[in-house]
């Protein structure tokens, strides 16, 4: 099963899928590193790996976000993903390019959703003094960060932490359960079906798999 990786920037999740890859434990192979930033690092792990690169830039490009996607589309189609992974890709998609990748398309979001969609999650969990946080892989729909949650993982916030280490200690965790999702999905035990996720043909919990009741 073929996996495009979409990045923005220093792609630490990428490289995580990529030593997953590697190692034999996700039976896949990354067919395609797209970037939307000139420059950025994660382009610099794909290549370091032997993996294809691509980059549309999005910056100055004088494109809508319609007109982005279908070019954005057109750069897929060459490699034909089976699935593809939005590992800190910046940009929010158009409603026609979701739908047509929709149950083949994941993201991994710092945050136990559907609390704190969109951005600056780490300072809102500070701000708001919970006692948890965390991240969430979920099927990527038209709703921003609104899609079934397939899995979490939690974190405590402690009285001392700063937005700095508390994303650290987010990250650690986003390493662990982005490549496993990403594992549940090539080897077919990961579907989307009605809004709905999957796992070996049983619904998830509206907090993914094995949350907490």
């Amino acid at each position: 099963m073929k996996i495009a990786v979409l990045v923005s920037g220093n792609g630490s999740n990428l490289q995580s899928i990529i030593d997953h890859v590697t190692q034999g434990k996700i039976p896949g192979e990354i067919c395609l590193v797209l970037s939307n930033v000139v420059g950025a690092y994660g382009l610099e792990r794909a290549q370091q790996a032997g993996i294809a690169t691509e980059i549309l830039a999005s910056k100055d490009s004088g494109l809508s976000r319609e007109e982005y996607d279908i070019e954005l589309d057109k750069v897929l189609a060459k490699y034909e993903p089976d699935l593809i992974v939005l590992a800190g890709f910046m940009r929010i998609l158009s409603y026609a390019f979701v739908k047509q990748y929709e149950g083949k398309m994941i993201n991994i979001h710092p945050s136990l959703l559907p609390k704190y969609k969109g951005l600056h999650t780490h300072q809102r969990a500070l701000e708001n003094k919970d006692t948890e946080h965390g991240v969430s892989v979920h099927f990527v729909t038209a709703e921003l960060d609104g899609g079934p949650v397939i899995l979490q993982a939690k974190v405590p916030i402690f009285a001392e932490d700063d937005e700095t280490i508390l994303a650290e200690r987010v990250q650690q965790q986003e390493h662990v359960i982005y490549p496993l999702v990403v594992k549940w999905f090539v080897e077919k035990r990961l579907t989307m079906s009605d809004g709905a996720a999957f796992l070996d043909n049983a619904l998830l919990p509206a907090k993914g798999y094995a949350a907490e009741e």
